[in-house]
This record gives structure tokens, C-alpha cells and sequence, in this order.
């Protein structure tokens, strides 16, 4: 018995860069200069987790401004005033605010695939950003000229693209980082919110085959950002039966960090259904402990007597550093910690095959 074990998505970037992306963002370094750090970034990236063995690798987003700001990096039509995420230790995060349309996305993630496929022949997972994110960019006052409706149109027609151009420009997996779902249940606790979340994304997934939706997934988490959250005191079992009813064949949990993680595996069961798999994470980017892999093969161990073990997967519980600028975690200790879910999870399977 064979556990699949996969990243989430982001890697801290090496100091340089961001020294670099300081000097960017000032003036001081041109773009030309800064993708070349990026690229050689993305390479020694992914160079350092085949050593560490990953059967599935990433490009780390180094070179991503955010994971979720990449589509609309260069888009005029913005101001930054937009929707406030507050996180548990008081900072907070901005969106930008759309002024105008038609809204086209400015980047496709396609980039970050072809860029890392010419420094590995691994089979190579992107993460994009959910359309329900993005609908956040869309203000409170309707735009003159474009209203809401014709914004939601559009951008599902774009989160559509960018997902498929992922799949043809040959990634392995498509995750869509769908942080606000639990988020969602913080600023609306009637769940109208969440209700609108899942039914965009559905409608972008509902798009793609069944085949095609085996190399999809989804994953939540309660926020990671500078070593906080933004949602981790909501509850799961607000968000699980929505999530479990998105139309894609992987979900990827945040978990080790959770504080009853038997009674989340439990609602898990509950919403199981055939031809899906369960990543569940292993290991919490947001603590400065390193696990050992038997800590992980034990947390694969429980996972086991809920989720049947050829619908179980393992991950981390979210992205190490979604954002560019945060250096709350050290590379070092992610490639630690990827580590220790690759070595763990193989304990597991071991044990799960006798």
C-alpha cells in the first residue's frame, strides 16, 4: 500500500530574492534582473525537493507576488483599497479593488508551469486561485458600466482558462487554493457567503470532465501568514460538507494544526464519497517544531481508521509563505518538514501494507 504524498504549493524564498523583490519594488533592480533570481530560485527549488524525494514537486511560487494576486499583477484597473483579511495576531492582509472592466487576468499560472518544467521531468503540481477569491475584488458598490453579473462571467471564463492552459501545458495536478471558504464562515456565519463560494467554483469545475477532474483539487486551510491565521476558530464542520461538494477529485485538509484532529477526521467520513482522495496534512508550516516522520506516519495512522487508504493522501496544512514578503518561516525548516511528511508517509504505507 502506496500513500501519495504532495506539497501545497509555496517555498520561502532564498535570501537574495528577497532582497531582490525589496530592490524591485523600489526601483532599484530591473524586472529582467529579478526573473532571472526567480527562475534560478524555481530551479534550485525544485532540484532541493527531488533530493528530498517528493514524488510530486513544485515551483514553490517563487515566482508568484502572492498566491493570490499573480492573475491581476500588472492589471491597471485596480485600487488598493480593497477587501481587509484580519489575522488572529492583529495584522492584516489588502486586496486590491476593481474600478472597472471587462476583468481579464493579467498572468495564467500556465507560466509558472512551463518555466519549472524546463528544470525537471518530475511530475509537476500548480496551485491556482480559487474564482471565489477573486470575486472578492469585485466592491460593495456596483461598478458604472459593469455590473457584478458580467464580472462573475468573466472571471469564471478566466479561472477556467487558467486551470485548463495548467493542464496542457502538462502539470500533473491543478490545486485551487481555496483559503477563504473557511474564512467565509467568519464574516457570514449564516453560510450565504460560503453558499456563493462553492457555486462559482462549481461552476469553473462543473466545466471539466471526469477525467480531467482527476488531476483537480482543492485545498482549504485556515489562512497561514506570518506564523498566524485569519479563520482557525471557525468550525469544520461549517465548511466540509460545502467543500466535499466541490467538483474535483482531490481535497487537500489542513490538519496537524487543528486541535481535535480525530473529530475533523470523523465529519471527513461522513462526507466521503467514491473516486475522491483525501490529502490530509501532516505538518504545520506555522510551527517552529520540525516533526519527526513517526509523528507523521502516526497522524497517516489515524487518518486510516476513517478514510479508507486508497482514498488517503498526505500534504502539508498549507503553502509556507503564500505571500513573497513573509520570512516568518525559514527554507531550511520547510525542506525539514517536507522531509519528515515524505519519510513519514512512507513509514506509513509500510505499515499499512502488512
Amino acid at each position: 500500500m502506496s500513500i501519495p504524498t504532495e506539497p501545497i504549493g509555496s517555498i520561502p524564498r532564498p535570501r537574495a530574492l528577497q532582497e531582490a523583490l525589496a530592490e524591485h519594488a523600489v526601483g532599484r533592480l530591473d524586472t529582467a534582473e529579478l526573473a532571472k533570481l526567480q527562475e534560478q530560485a524555481t530551479a534550485e527549488t525544485l532540484a532541493t525537493l527531488e533530493q528530498l524525494g517528493c514524488p510530486v514537486l513544485v515551483d514553490g511560487e517563487q515566482s508568484k507576488p502572492s498566491f493570490v494576486t499573480y492573475p491581476v499583477a500588472g492589471l491597471t484597473a485596480l485600487h488598493p483599497d480593497g477587501a481587509v483579511i484580519p489575522f488572529a495576531d492583529g495584522h492584516t492582509r489588502q486586496l486590491p479593488r476593481l474600478t472597472s472592466g471587462p476583468f481579464r487576468y493579467q498572468v495564467r499560472a500556465e507560466t509558472y508551469v512551463r518555466g519549472a518544467l524546463r528544470h525537471t521531468d518530475r511530475p509537476l503540481k500548480q496551485a491556482v486561485i480559487a474564482p471565489s477569491a477573486l470575486s472578492l475584488l469585485y466592491p460593495g458598490e456596483p461598478i458604472d458600466g459593469y455590473p457584478r453579473d458580467a464580472f462573475l462571467r468573466d472571471l469564471a471564463d478566466e479561472a477556467e482558462a487558467d486551470i485548463r492552459s495548467c493542464l496542457e501545458a502538462g502539470a500533473h495536478r491543478v490545486q485551487l487554493d481555496f483559503t477563504e471558504g473557511r474564512l467565509s464562515l467568519k464574516l457570514d456565519p449564516s453560510g450565504g457567503v460560503l453558499d456563493d463560494f462553492i457555486a462559482l467554483n462549481n461552476e469553473v469545475l462543473g466545466r471539466f470532465g471526469e477525467d480531467e477532474r482527476t488531476r483537480l483539487g482543492v485545498h482549504t486551510c485556515p489562512g497561514g501568514d506570518h506564523d498566524s491565521t485569519h479563520s482557525l476558530d471557525v468550525d469544520y464542520a461549517g465548511l466540509l460538507p460545502g467543500l466535499f461538494a466541490l467538483k474535483a477529485g482531490n481535497f487537500y485538509v489542513q490538519l496537524a494544526s487543528e486541535p481535535d484532529p480525530e473529530r475533523v477526521l470523523r465529519i471527513i467520513a461522513e462526507q466521503l464519497r467514491p473516486g475522491i482522495r483525501v490529502f490530509i496534512g501532516v505538518t504545520d508550516p506555522i510551527s517552529p517544531r520540525v516533526e519527526t516522520p513517526e509523528e507523521v506516519r502516526d497522524r497517516v495512522l489515524l487518518a486510516a481508521r476513517h478514510i479508507p487508504a486508497d482514498q488517503l493522501g498526505t500534504c502539508d496544512d498549507c503553502g509556507f509563505s503564500p505571500f513573497a514578503d513573509d520570512t516568518s518561516t525559514s527554507r531550511d525548516l520547510a525542506f525539514a518538514k517536507i522531509r519528515a511528511r515524505v519519510e513519514g508517509t512512507a513509514l506509513a504505507s509500510e505499515a499499512l501494507g502488512r
